[in-house]
């Protein structure tokens, strides 16, 4: 395992710095990617506590020439892990086609320029591919739109990708968290006032970060999660599909029994009464 390489995207906190500790304990290289290596610093801490090294690199999944001259400079490469993202709350009245379009080239394009680079890679080496989705990318949630939107162009992409990559000796898979305690979500950038500048939506938006509060004050670790992704990174046979909690399997269950769309419209319709 010591010889085998893992580059880990978006490291700079949360799932990411997280996976890339817990990878690096269990015997890979690992290449922690984020877009300011200025932000290293507590990556580099939480290795040093736990004994381990990173390779730090500089990486934006949005730049295709970033994503090129990183790839580039790897010997080999034995696994990927799509795990740079940036969440965004807002509905689509309130907010321009250019500002779903930055949620998609964070969210989705910047998998797909990540995962190409590195498929060359992966097929010489029989590696993998595991990338960080989320229920929301099975279950469309309000004021989620864009994000979701992403989130579920990036299952669908990797759902079709996986049966194609397999022929090649890559498998392919996707981990769906459900709520993270991590900075994702300080990161989202809602301003204080959101539901005062909301209009005819502030009853709705207030519902919703009431309902969002309650269920990020029982979110899982990052550390959590980590240990998913570490153990698909080793397994033999890794599963298409791993949700990381029963909150998540429970909630995502809901939607892959749905055949009319009814129990989904109804759960998240109560998000938002």
């Amino acid at each position: 395992m010591s010889t085998k390489t893992v580059l880990i995207t978006g490291t700079s906190s949360g799932i990411g710095l997280a996976t890339a500790v817990a990878a690096a304990r269990s015997g890979w290289h690992v290449v922690a990617t984020m877009r300011d290596t200025d932000r290293a610093g507590t990556l580099l801490a939480a290795a040093e506590e736990a004994g381990v090294a990173v390779d730090v690199r500089a990486l934006d999944v949005t730049d295709p020439a970033s994503v090129e001259a990183c790839l580039s400079g790897l010997d080999r490469l034995d696994a990927l892990v799509n795990n740079a993202g940036a969440g965004h709350v807002g509905t689509l009245e309130q907010e321009g086609v250019d500002d779903v379009r930055a949620v998609m080239e964070v969210n989705f394009f910047g998998v797909l320029h990540v995962t190409k680079a590195a498929l060359p890679m992966l097929r010489a080496s029989g590696g993998r591919v595991v990338t960080v989705t989320s229920v929301g990318g099975v279950i469309g949630q309000p004021f989620n739109e864009a994000y979701c939107a992403a989130k579920f162009a990036v299952e669908g992409f990797m759902e079709s990708l996986a049966p194609v990559a397999a022929t090649a000796g890559v498998s392919v898979s996707v981990v769906e968290p459900g709520a993270v305690a991590s900075e994702f979500v300080s990161n989202v950038g809602l301003a204080d006032n959101a539901v005062e500048l909301a209009g005819p939506y502030a009853p709705a938006l207030s519902a919703y970060l009431e309902r969002t509060r309650g269920a990020f004050a029982n979110a899982q670790t990052s550390e959590e999660v980590a240990a998913h992704l570490v153990e698909l990174l080793a397994t033999e046979r890794p599963a298409f599909r791993v949700l990381t909690s029963e909150a998540a399997r429970a909630f995502a269950g809901v939607k892959l029994k749905d055949l009319d769309g009814s129990a989904v419209q109804a759960l998240t319709g109560s998000w938002v009464a």
